[in-house]
Parts: structure tokens; sequence; C-alpha cells
């Protein structure tokens, strides 16, 4: 197998790996959202400590904290996902899986919306377009729900600020992922002391099985990231742009199907102004990128 297919199939694994992810949080039940969060937090940094040790990452992760530039921006990383992965926990375990599919849907829009009010980004003229509905369709979704889709829209946000922020950062995923996670551990570490403390804490006292899959949401986290990380080196970036779409679709038919959530008239007309915004914005993606590819070439043959 070449090594564009092989980047292709772990493109595909990481992405349906996060979006079958709402199969696996309501395991964890009775913890509640935020202490689910707080093993996922503490695991996490076990799993990437080992992996930085293993893959030889120790020598970047020191250059990474001797930046103070670098710092802060993965310390806002830290928050801003902290923000994503415990809401998208409690749309999970709340019966809002739709809702979080809604997120990651619109979150190509709310990226190219950040980058024009924060980095000053200028956009083509179908983008606007594809922007506008995108805009009519939250609205739309207001309107059906009775209340705007705050999880759908704190996923997109945060998960376009943690974008932004590692993006300016410019690490590695392994030591970047170890920083973050290590930097956020420490509170919820404090938390789940206090949790069992006050005998609130659902670690030792559901059984074996609910300790294992507490343990396991560590590399739960780490697997995708792994593939992602090893296709990003081997496909394009147009591929991973559309790969990305596969996890919201997938959230999305669970939701539909296998946990029966409600989709009344006006929700499915909000889903399908956010595919035809989507349709626009990834139409006018991959025909502006082969223009530059073939003002490139032309440019090359003079």
């Amino acid at each position: 197998m070449d090594d564009a297919r092989r980047g292709f199939l772990l493109g595909v694994t990481a992405y349906a790996l996060w979006g079958a992810f709402p199969l696996f949080w309501p395991l964890l039940e009775p913890s509640g959202a935020v202490e689910i969060l707080a093993h996922r937090i503490v695991w996490s940094v076990v799993v990437m400590g080992l992996l930085v040790v293993v893959l030889g990452r120790g020598p970047a992760l020191r250059a990474l904290v001797r930046d103070r530039r670098t710092v802060l921006l993965l310390v806002v990383a830290a928050i801003t996902i902290t923000s994503n992965w415990g809401t998208y926990i409690y749309g999970v375990n709340n019966g809002r899986v739709v809702e979080t599919s809604l997120g990651y849907f619109i979150n190509p829009l709310v990226t190219v919306l950040m980058g024009v009010l924060v980095l000053g980004e200028r956009l083509r003229p179908l983008q606007w377009w594809a922007l506008a509905v995108g805009f009519v369709a939250v609205a739309v979704l207001t309107l059906d729900y009775g209340r705007p889709p705050v999880v759908a829209l704190v996923l997109a946000f945060s998960f376009g600020t943690y974008g932004l922020a590692k993006k300016a950062a410019g690490a590695g995923a392994i030591e970047s992922l170890a920083f973050e996670t290590a930097v956020i551990a420490p509170f919820a570490l404090v938390y789940l002391t206090w949790l069992g403390a006050a005998g609130r804490g659902h670690f030792t006292g559901e059984g074996a099985g609910h300790v294992a899959l507490l343990l396991a949401s560590g590399v739960v986290t780490a697997v995708p990231l792994l593939c992602f990380g090893a296709a990003a080196t081997r496909v394009s970036m147009t591929t991973l742009g559309l790969l990305q779409y596969l996890a919201p679709v997938i959230q999305f038919v669970l939701g539909i199907t296998l946990l029966d959530e409600r989709m009344p008239p006006g929700r499915w007309a909000g889903f399908g102004l956010v595919w035809l915004a989507l349709t626009i914005f990834t139409v006018e993606a991959l025909r502006h990128h082969r223009r530059v590819l073939a003002e490139a070439a032309e440019a090359c043959a003079v």
C-alpha cells in the first residue's frame, strides 16, 4: 500500500473515531460531564506523556516550554479545548448529539469568520455567500429550537479559537497536546480529589469495568490524534479538509437513528441550509485551489 492510500485510510480512521464518540461517553455514566472531562484530561496527560517518551518528542517539548509566546498560545489552546471537550461530553450525555454535529458542521464557516475578525483576512465573494447562508441557517435553527443552538455555537467557536491558537503556536501535535493537558491536569486532579473526598465521585464505586472505561478515555483521546497526525504527513490538506465532514456526518446519523433524536421540519430546513453553505464553501475552495495550482504551474513554465 502506497503512502497516499495509507494516509487516506488513517485520515478516515481518525474522523470515523471522532464521529463515533457519541457511543463512548454515555458508557461513563453515572459520572457527570465535568467528572468525565476531568478524567479525560488526567488520563490523557498520562498517555500523552508516554507518547512523548516513546516517540522521542522530549527535546521538542523542552524547546516548546522555553518559548514564552508559544507557551501563552498553548495555554489559550488548553483553555479552549477544555471548554470544547466539556461542552461536547455534556451535549452527548444530554441527548443533544444532533446539535453537537451541527457545531462541527459549521466549524469551517466559523473558522473563516474568525479569520476575518481576528486576522483581518479578506474573503472571496462565494465565501461571503457561504457565511450568509450559514447565518440564515443558525437563525432558522434558533427559531426551531426556541433558543440559540448554544452547544453547537460553543463547540464551533471554541474549536475555531483552538485552531487559531495552535496555528499561531506552530508546535507539533504530540508535544503541544501533552503540554495543553498538563496545564489543565492539576485543576482536573484537584477537582477529582475533592469529588472523591465529598463522596460524590464515581471512579471506584461502579465496578472495575467503569474504572477501565474512565482510564480508557486517555487512549480514546490519543488514538484518533495519532491517526490524524500520520494522515496529515501523507495526504494533501485538501483531502483532510474534505474528510473533516465525516465526523459530524457520523454524529448526525447516530443522533437521528441509533439515539432516536427528534428532527422536526424546521430543524431539517436549518441543517439543509448549513449543508448548502458548506457545499458553496467547499466547491469554492476546491476551485480556488485548482486555480492557484494552475497559475503556479504557468508561472513555472514561463
